[in-house]
C-alpha cells in the first residue's frame, strides 16, 4: 500500500474503487500510511468506527466487513495480544505445579521460573535492539521496518520455556541426587553442575547451530526467529545455568528442599536390598525361659 493524497480528517486516501461479484460489492478504500504503521492503523480504526457506520451502517439489509493488507495483520495482532496473557499464565502455573510435584519444594519452582523468564527477557531485548531499532542490518542482510513480527514473542516464549526447562530439570536432578545421598549443599551444587555441564553444553551448541541457520534465509521473520532463539539459548546455557542457577542454589542452601525430602536424605546411599539391622529386644517370659535362650547346653562327655 502506498501513500496517497488523503481526504482531510478521515484517514482515507483516493481513489476509491468498487467491484461487483454477484450479490457482493468489494470496495477498495486506500488508507494513508505505509500499510502496517501507526498511521495506517489509526486510519483503519476511523474507517471502522466512524466512516462505515455513518455510510453503510445507515443502509438497511446489508452487512459489511473490513479486510485487506492493513486489517489482517492488525486484527491478528489484537487477537494474539488478547490471548497472550492467558497462555503465559497457563504455562507458568503448569510448570510451577509440575516442579512442586517433582522436587517437593516451593522455592525450587519459583527460582526455576524466574531464571527462565530472565533468559527469555534477554532474548526479547536483543530482538528489539537488532530488528526494531535497526542495528546489524547490513551484517544480517535485512532492512528494519521499526517493529517485530506479532506472532514471534509468544512463539519464542513457548518454545524457549520448554527447551530451557528441559535441561534445567536435568541439572536440578543431579544436584538433588547428591544432596539426598548426604553431601553438603555446596558439594551437591558443584557435583551436579560439573556432571551435567557436558550434556547441557552439547545440547546448547546443537540447538544454537540449528537456529542460526534461519538467519541465512531471506524472509525477515525467519531471521528474527533465528537470532532470538539462538541468543536466548546461548544466554540460558552460559549466564543463567552456569552462573545464576548455582549462585541461587548456594544462597538457598538446604532451605531449597522441603522437610519431606529432607527426611529421605541419605536413603539413596544405602544399597538396594540392604536391610537395616533390627535392635536387640529383651526376651520376655519367666527366668527359666530367659536362661534357656541365653545359655546353651554344655557338651556331653564320653
Amino acid at each position: 500500500m502506498h501513500e496517497q493524497a488523503a481526504t482531510p480528517g478521515s484517514g482515507i486516501a483516493e481513489p476509491i474503487t468498487s467491484v461487483e461479484v454477484g450479490d457482493v460489492v468489494v470496495v477498495r478504500v486506500p488508507l494513508i500510511g505505509k500499510g502496517t504503521d501507526d498511521t495506517s492503523n489509526e486510519s483503519l480504526e476511523k474507517l471502522r468506527g466512524t466512516v462505515l457506520p455513518a455510510t453503510l451502517g445507515t443502509v438497511e439489509g446489508i452487512d459489511y466487513a473490513v479486510g485487506g493488507k492493513t486489517a489482517m495483520p492488525y486484527d491478528f495482532a489484537n487477537q494474539l495480544n488478547s490471548r497472550s496473557v492467558a497462555v503465559f499464565v497457563f504455562i507458568l502455573a503448569l510448570a510451577f505445579v509440575l516442579l512442586v510435584v517433582a522436587f517437593r519444594s516451593w522455592t525450587i519452582p519459583l527460582v526455576s521460573i524466574l531464571l527462565n523468564l530472565l533468559s527469555i527477557g534477554a532474548a526479547y531485548g536483543v530482538l528489539t535492539w537488532v530488528f526494531q531499532s535497526g542495528h546489524l542490518g547490513s551484517l544480517l542482510g535485512f532492512t528494519a521496518y521499526g517493529g517485530v513480527v506479532a506472532w514471534l514473542p509468544l512463539f519464542m516464549f513457548v518454545i524457549l520455556f520448554g527447551l530451557s526447562m528441559d535441561y534445567h530439570i536435568f541439572i536440578l536432578s543431579r544436584i538433588k541426587e547428591r544432596w539426598a545421598d548426604g553431601a553438603s549443599s555446596d558439594d551437591s551444587i558443584v557435583g551436579g553442575i560439573s556432571s551435567s555441564a557436558g550434556v547441557v553444553t552439547s545440547a546448547a551448541v546443537i540447538m544454537t547451530a540449528v537456529f542460526t541457520v534461519f538467519v541465512s534465509l531471506t524472509a525477515i521473520e525467519y531471521k528474527m526467529m533465528g537470532v532470538g532463539m539462538a541468543v536466548a539459548i546461548l544466554i540460558d546455557a552460559t549466564v543463567v545455568r552456569g552462573v545464576l542457577l548455582p549462585a541461587a542454589m548456594a544462597l538457598l542452601g538446604d532451605r531449597a528442599w522441603s522437610s519431606r525430602l529432607g527426611k529421605q536424605r541419605g536413603a539413596a546411599s544405602r544399597p538396594i536390598g540392604e536391610q537395616t539391622p533390627e535392635p536387640v529386644r529383651p526376651v520376655s517370659g519367666s527366668p527359666c525361659d530367659r536362661r534357656d535362650v541365653l545359655s546353651s547346653p554344655a557338651p556331653r562327655g564320653r
